[in-house]
Order: structure tokens, then C-alpha cells, then sequence
């Protein structure tokens, strides 16, 4: 870990911190030394009932406790900089071993070490550099503080004897002696009770990565759960996580209880310790009565310093612990480049342009082995192909093996020369968050590339509708447009008509139009016959057919572009006049009005059409459509106003989808709560003239 720390940029940052540290110790030491010395006077002039000298003392005492104290202040200060410094230099150096190309996938495959590396690099890199700069800098001021008051106790005890019998025996350093043994007895009786708090700790750790492990998974698969009704079981997948996390902390609240005896136990007996020591040089006369409460107040603080590591030995077990985690994280990043046992590899060769030939493969893993069953294959640039195979024959491995990043087996493997190949791994594709420009551009830098080329690619995937988003980040306001989805992921029909389905047949639908598994493998995954996941398959599809858009027409027009205005505003001039025959004319024949969470939806001009004819407000009472976005896509507050009065009042959030020229769905959102988060009022104030004149501003 020092090598880890010294070699990073901050290393030597780090060093002057410590060097700075040192001196404002030594300093600190010096004042409270001679705040010690100060004690034989104060007490002495107390006990001649000298109110000069006493008024003098406690001047002194000031002036010293003064210094002391800023001293002390500025050790805090340098002491948390250097858990900063201490931190920066650590998870500097292990995302930089970590992010190493196909180190972090090597270290993932490589067995226990490889889980939660987030956990070791986030929190107990974290919690390691803050103990250690903690107790390292405790440790130095403890032994700082014996030295200099182990030589006190020794001058003025250095002359103690002992009447045993007619003879006197002399104990040089009695004082200094007795702090020794009432500390070691102390340290000794702490790590006899406390030494198995160290794997306590450490199980914790562990158990208490699972849960967050487990917390973070769901909190990503949130969609896919609520749509297969999951939450139970995710609960109590969550609570057997939680009950081993609570079990380990609770062996550790045992092993603080019986540590506590210890510590508080030396705590009390501190309170009188120092007296009873100093008291046989006072009632010999061999010191005042200011000689003894200095000798009192020197042994306290050389069996403090003693002490320090009963008063924190279950700190230290907690470094401990930490320091393991961290340290055999970092071994295994710096020494896992590639797993062995492994006995050939796959060739990587450049073949033809536009083809990449595969002949003879054969992979490799800790598990199986598996081989195409065609010697050779030979894809065209353009050329679809579909890989078929059993369940558990590794697909997931072939994929990688073509990918590089497992060359364990045998075969050769041509590439097209010069040409960069696009991997894409089944399950929800990885985007950087950023800009649209960044997440194209990813991952090299998006300055590569010029405004043109984005827009060209962009086209040619049928999406020139986002060029004017490039640089927009992406909304992070709550509301619903977390509910919201973008079109390009999964359209707010086929969630609706989804939702519709009984759980086998949306099982069904998820593993074979979403995730594209075989019938095979989706027959063995929900425990059936393939004849049983087609007929499934085919109910929901029918289903599912008066849901979808209509093909051909889904490519909006592109955001706050002139056309997206003109269809938004003839919307709104048809919704604020009351104009029904104007408001379906912007409809798409097929549109849809819905109103979540209600299970409302109407489709068709007549239907919406009827709906609002039928509503009481509708042509009697003035509205107004405040302009917002969610999610990119237009989006009105909607109000209407008091029947005796000049305000309007919040009554629900309008959210459009375009489809060419028209709009395709109207989905309304009757929480007013969420107003505050698109910076929309609860309540306007208008005149009579505000209502269907006044020409909105888009946002």
C-alpha cells in the first residue's frame, strides 16, 4: 500500500503533509510539557494560599493552553488533508491498475476477489486511508508524549526506595515502571479479549458489500421486476442479504460489549491510578504537595500514551480488517493479467477486407469446452448470422473468444484489416452518461469527430430527429418523465399493452422479442415445451397487435424544430379555444389518450373526442397550457381557472408524442405534485385576455 501511495502524483504532496504532521507533534509535546511543569507553582501557591503567585499561574496557564491549542487545531486540519492526500494517491493508483485494458474483466472471471470491486475501491479504500492517518498520527503522538514524560517520571522518581523489614530498597524510576506494567497489563487483557474482532470485521465487510451489491442490481433491473412482478422476490432476496449483514454486525456489538470491560474498566481505575502512584513520594516529603500533582499529571500522561492501544484496539481490528480487504484487492489487480491452466489459445490474424473467416474454434474455460460444429465460417460484411446451440454450450464464451477477450482454446480467428469491429453483448447495452455527442463518440473522445459526422451517423441510422440533443445532457429531474420512456427503448404503447398480458405470455414476449432467446432456451428457462412458448408467444402478440404504432410512422419530428411548433401549437389553439374538431384534426387516426396510473385509454378521434365533449369544464371554463419538456419530448402544465376569480389552478401535466406531422399520444399525469420539478407554478394569475391569445414560448 506505501508503494501504491509514494507512486501516484500526490506522493510527494503526501510527504510534506507528514513532515508538517511530525513538527506540529513535537511542538504540541513541548507545550504540554511545560504545562505540566506548571503545576508544581499553581498547586504549590494554592497550598500557601499565595492569591499573587495564584492570579500569576493561571496567566501562564492561559498563555501556554492558548498555544496548545492552536497547535492542536492545525494538527486536525493537516490530519484530515492527509486522509484526503492518502485517499486521492490510493484509488488513484487501483483504478489505474483496474482500468488496465481487460484487467477488470480478468479479475470479474477470476473468482471471490473479483466481486464488488466497487465496494473495495469506494468505500474501504475510503475508510483504510482515514484509519491510517488516524491512528498513525495517534500512535507517533503517543510515543512522542512517553518519551518526553517517561524521562520526567524518572527524575522524580529516581530516588524512591521502599522500607521493608530494617533495610531500604531503592526502585530507580518506580514511577515510570508502574506506568509501564499498568499499561502493558492493559494491552495485553485488550487484545486476549478483542483479537477476534479483526475477521469479525472483515465478515462484516463482506456481508454488508453483498447487501449494497444486492440493493444496486435491483435498483438497475427496477423496469424488468415491476413488469414481471418480481418484488417479492426480490424482497426476500434482499432480506436474506440483510440478516446475514445483521448477523455478523451483532457477533461484532458482542465483541465490543466484552471489550468494553477492558477499556472502561482502565478508565476508572485511570482516575485514582495516577494519586495512589505519585503518593508514596509525597508522604515521604520527598515532594510538595505542586510535586506530587506534577508527577500525578506526568504519569497520566505516560500511561495515557501507554494506554493508546487498549483505547483503541477495536479500531485497530477495524483498520485491520480494511487493510486486508484493500491490500489482497490491489495483489489481485496488479497480478491477475490473464487467468492460467489454460494449455493453447485461439490465433488472431488479418484476413480478407469485409470478412472475417473463422475455421476450426474451439474454446476453453474453467467449465467446459466447446467447437462450432462447422470447420470453417466465412461472413460478408453485411451478412446476418445466428448462432444456434443448447443451453449451457457457451454462446456467451464463443462471443468472447470472437471479441478477444478469451483467446483459451484453439482455431484461427481472420479479422477484416483495418476495420474496427462493434461488440455489442446481449442484455442492456452500456452508455457513458453525458451528451448525445459523448455517447456516440464513446469511447474515444467526442473532439475527434466533427458536428457533420455526428449528423451523418445520426441519418443513417434513422434518427436525425436528436441532432439538435447533441449536446444536451440527459434529464435528471424527478417526475414522469421517469415514467416516460424515450421511444428509441420501448414505446409507452407497448408497456401499456404489456402490462395487459397474463405473466406467462409476458414472460414469453420478454425472453423471445426482447432478449431474442431461442424457444428452446426460453421453454427451459420458464420450465415448459417449446410448443407451449410458441402458442404463448402467439396469443401475446395478438394482443399486442392493436397496441403498437403503426409501422412506417414513427419518426417524429426532431425537438423544438419549426415543425415540431407549428403541430404544438395548433394542439394548443384547439385545447384552449375548446375546438374539438381542430384538436382531432392534429390526431393521428389511430392516437391515444391515457391518464396513468388510471387504467383509462381511449384510441381513435371519436373516442377522445367524446371524452372531452363529456367533461363539464370543457368550453365552459377558461384553460391555459404553460409550455415545459419531459424527457425531451413537449409537455404542458395545465390549468384551469376559478369560476369567480382570476386564478388558475394546477390540474395535471400534458405530455404529447409526434408522429410526422401529427400527434400519434396524449398522456395526461394528474399528480400536481410534480409541478415544482418542470418550474411550473401551482397557481397563476391571469386576466381574462390570457386565455387562447397569448402565444406560448416554447421551452
Amino acid at each position: 500500500m506505501i508503494r501504491a501511495i509514494s507512486s501516484s502524483p500526490v506522493g510527494r504532496k503526501i510527504v510534506i503533509l507528514m513532515v508538517e504532521i511530525v513538527l506540529v507533534i513535537i511542538a504540541t509535546a513541548y507545550g504540554q510539557i511545560r504545562l505540566n511543569r506548571w503545576n508544581k507553582p499553581f498547586y504549590d501557591a494554592l497550598s500557601r494560599r499565595d492569591f499573587r503567585e495564584f492570579l500569576f499561574q493561571l496567566g501562564v496557564f492561559f498563555v501556554i493552553a492558548g498555544c496548545v491549542l492552536a497547535l492542536n487545531v492545525l494538527q486536525r486540519w493537516l490530519g484530515e488533508m492527509l486522509q484526503v492526500r492518502l485517499r486521492e494517491g490510493l484509488v488513484r493508483s487501483l483504478l489505474r491498475d483496474w482500468m488496465l485494458p481487460r484487467r477488470a474483466f480478468w479479475l470479474a472471471n477470476s473468482g471471490s476477489m473479483g466481486v464488488n470491486p466497487d465496494q473495495r475501491i469506494h468505500e474501504d479504500a475510503r475508510k483504510l486511508c482515514e484509519l491510517s492517518a488516524s491512528l498513525g498520527i495517534g500512535l507517533f503522538q503517543a510515543s512522542i508524549l512517553f518519551g518526553t514524560f517517561a524521562g520526567i517520571l524518572w527524575t522524580l522518581s529516581s530516588t524512591f526506595s521502599v522500607h521493608f523489614g530494617d533495610r531500604d530498597y531503592l526502585i530507580p524510576g518506580f514511577m515510570l515502571w508502574a506506568a509501564i506494567i499498568y499499561a502493558s497489563a492493559g494491552s495485553l487483557l485488550s487484545y486476549w479479549v478483542g483479537r477476534g474482532l479483526i475477521n469479525r470485521n472483515a465478515d462484516r465487510y463482506a456481508r454488508e458489500a453483498d447487501l449494497r451489491f444486492s440493493l444496486v442490481r435491483v435498483n438497475e433491473h427496477v423496469d424488468a421486476i415491476s413488469l414481471a412482478a418480481g418484488e417479492q422476490d426480490e424482497r426476500a432476496r434482499i432480506e436474506r442479504r440483510l440478516g446475514d449483514a445483521l448477523r455478523a454486525t451483532r457477533r461484532i456489538v458482542w465483541g465490543h460489549t466484552n471489550l468494553e470491560w477492558v477499556v472502561a474498566g482502565f478508565g476508572w481505575i485511570t482516575q485514582v491510578a495516577p494519586i495512589l502512584v505519585a503518593a508514596p513520594l509525597y508522604f515521604t516529603g520527598k515532594v510538595s504537595f505542586g510535586g506530587m500533582m506534577m508527577a500525578a499529571a506526568a504519569f497520566t500522561q505516560a500511561q495515557s500514551s501507554l494506554r493508546w492501544f487498549v483505547d483503541n484496539f477495536s479500531v485497530i481490528a477495524d483498520w485491520r480488517a480494511t487493510l486486508l480487504r484493500v491490500a489482497n484487492f490491489r495483489q489481485a489487480v496488479i497480478t491477475t493479467d490473464e487467468p492460467r491452466g489454460f494449455e493453447s489459445r485461439i490465433v488472431y490474424e488479418e484476413g480478407d477486407p469485409g470478412k472475417i473467416r473463422i475455421e476450426n474454434l474451439h474454446t476453453e474455460s474453467s467449465a467446459h469446452a466447446d467447437m462450432l460444429k462447422e470447420p470453417k465460417v466465412v461472413i460478408e460484411a453485411g451478412a446476418r448470422v445466428l448462432v444456434l446451440g443448447a443451453p449451457g454450450t457457451g454462446k456467451t464464451q464463443l462471443f468472447r473468444a470472437l471479441a478477444g477477450l478469451w483467446p483459451w482454446g484453439s482455431g484461427r480467428i481472420f479479422r477484416p484489416p483495418g476495420e474496427q469491429i462493434f461488440y455489442l453483448p446481449r442484455g442492456t447495452p452500456y452508455l457513458p452518461r453525458g451528451s448525445l455527442r459523448e455517447v456516440l463518440a464513446y469511447p474515444l473522445k467526442a473532439e475527434n469527430f466533427s458536428a457533420d459526422a455526428f449528423a451523418r451517423a445520426l441519418f443513417r441510422l434513422g434518427l436525425e430527429r436528436l441532432a439538435p440533443l447533441l449536446d444536451d445532457l440527459p434529464d435528471t429531474a424527478p417526475g414522469p418523465e421517469a415514467r416516460y420512456e424515450t421511444r428509441e427503448a420501448v414505446t409507452l404503447a407497448f408497456v401499456t399493452g404489456l402490462q395487459r398480458l397474463p405473466p406467462r405470455q409476458r414472460a414469453v414476449l420478454v425472453l423471445r422479442d426482447v432478449l431474442g432467446y431461442p424457444a428452446a432456451e426460453a421453454a427451459q428457462m420458464l420450465e415448459t415445451s417449446e410448443v407451449s412458448v410458441n402458442s404463448a408467444l402467439q396469443r401475446a402478440r395478438a394482443t399486442l397487435g392493436g397496441q403498437l404504432p403503426s409501422p412506417g410512422r414513427d419518426r417524429a419530428p426532431a425537438p423544438r424544430s419549426p415543425r415540431e411548433r407549428e403541430i404544438v401549437s395548433r394542439f394548443v389553439d384547439a385545447f384552449e379555444a375548446a375546438d374539438i374538431e381542430q384538436l382531432v384534426s392534429v390526431l393521428t387516426d389511430d392516437a391515444w389518450m391515457t391518464m396513468p396510473p388510471e387504467p383509462l385509454e381511449y384510441q381513435g378521434h371519436a373516442a377522445i373526442a367524446e371524452f372531452y365533449l363529456t367533461r363539464t369544464w370543457w368550453g365552459t371554463r377558461p384553460v391555459k397550457l404553460v409550455p415545459t419538456r419531459a424527457n425531451g419530448q413537449p409537455a404542458f402544465g395545465y390549468y384551469l381557472r376559478d369560476a369567480h376569480g382570476p386564478l388558475a389552478h394546477a390540474n395535471g401535466l400534458i405530455v404529447l408524442t409526434l408522429a410526422d406531422n401529427k400527434i400519434s399520444a396524449i398522456t395526461r399525469f394528474g399528480d400536481n405534485s410534480m409541478f415544482p420539478h418542470f418550474g411550473l407554478p401551482r397557481t397563476l394569475r391571469c386576466s381574462q385576455n390570457d386565455y387562447g391569445d397569448a402565444q406560448p414560448t416554447w421551452p
